[in-house]
């Protein structure tokens, strides 16, 4: 889900890029990845978004170190020891299949990927960067005002009865931002016999369990699950330690799904789907008694 300024479906990498990055020559299509992803043994390459971000990424993932928890895709170096060349990046090819019917097993993946990076300074280039994602993501989080042109008539008087649900966080109880992986629930491989690997990274800086609440919504919305999964938490085991915080975290991470759909197709009508996720978070944040002790963060 990263903001590419590649349009989808982009042609293979050239073999001055394959070479570049000591590729055998051969690229295949990835699925995914917005029609953009390749692989050539075991090199996996795309188009580079905004080169702050990628590079900014690729360092931190060098650094990071070998959990028992998760795997991640280590970056390659192209041979100028830059992380680009003529427009693509690579990553090393690491193996396993998505499943976003395990919700839980990939919130237990984000707790620990999130507390590797919970040191991470907030990086800068989240303030350049733009796109229908990094949009919507302000907009959920009151950065930006609700546009109610985003979107069919219908499509945002449905955020419009989402955002009503939306309370300020007690300052004194309030989540703490950190750099997380914004769009975890089909970026988590599983493989026998090895930790779950993170891939595809886009980063964003917002409470650790908002991104476990956008795996959840996502679980919810595209995939099936039905309301109960509300109620997996932000560690996947069934415990919510404040109901309050959680409803408003699924709150923010549906409205950030929402309005990026209202983006991405303006004249699209409302799923059934869609209008069944928002009724189920609007009863879990009725359910849960929100608005007790919540001030503005």
């Amino acid at each position: 889900m990263t903001e590419s300024t590649q349009p989808s479906g982009s042609a293979p990498p050239s073999a001055a890029v394959l070479a570049a990055f000591g590729a055998p020559g051969r690229p295949v299509p990835l699925p995914g990845g917005q029609g953009q992803t390749w692989r050539d043994g075991e090199v996996v390459l795309k188009p580079t978004g905004l080169a702050a971000e990628t590079a900014w990424r690729a360092e931190v993932l060098t650094a990071l170190p070998a959990s028992p928890h998760f795997r991640v895709a280590r970056p390659v170096r192209a041979a100028n020891g830059g992380w680009t060349a003529e427009g693509w990046e690579a990553w090393q090819y690491v193996a396993g299949r998505s499943d976003p019917g395990r919700p839980a097993d990939v919130l237990r993946t984000a707790a620990a990927f999130h507390a590797a990076l919970a040191d991470v300074p907030r990086p800068g280039f989240l303030d350049a960067r733009e796109g229908p994602w990094s949009y919507a993501a302000r907009v959920a989080w009151e950065e930006l005002p609700l546009d109610g042109s985003d979107g069919s008539a219908e499509v945002a008087a449905l955020v419009a009865q989402l955002a009503a649900e939306r309370r300020p966080f007690d300052p004194s109880a309030a989540p703490a931002p950190q750099v997380v992986h914004g769009d975890l629930l089909g970026n988590v491989l599983f493989a026998d016999g090895l930790p779950p690997a993170v891939i595809d990274w886009p980063p964003y800086w917002y409470p650790a369990d908002w991104a476990a609440a956008v795996v959840v919504v996502d679980a919810l919305l595209w995939y099936g699950a039905g309301p109960a999964v509300l109620a997996l938490g932000p560690a996947g085991d069934g415990h919510v330690p404040d109901p309050d915080a959680w409803a408003q975290l699924l709150v923010r991470a549906l409205l950030f799904r929402l309005v990026t759909g209202a983006v991405l197709g303006p004249h699209a009508q409302p799923r059934p789907y869609e209008r069944a996720a928002v009724a189920a978070v609007r009863a879990y944040a009725a359910a849960s008694g929100q608005g007790l002790g919540m001030s503005k963060k």
